[in-house]
């Protein structure tokens, strides 16, 4: 869980920062910066399900 929490915090960033550089005469780009941080929730919960998935599988071997 800790593992977690870095990883979308550190993605919360890195997509912040890159709304502020492409932003131009605007504050921050909402729309990219969203976007990105909505990739890295999307990308870290198919890893976080793929992992729980494996877990199950081996738990019930069918002894």
């Amino acid at each position: 869980m800790k593992r977690l929490v870095i990883s979308l915090l550190f993605f919360l960033v890195v997509s912040v920062a890159v709304g502020f550089l492409v932003s131009g005469p605007e504050f921050l780009d909402w729309g990219v910066a969203g976007g990105l941080f909505v990739l890295a929730v999307a990308g870290e919960s198919f890893r976080f399900w793929l992992k729980r998935s494996r877990a199950k599988k081996r738990e019930s071997s069918g002894i």
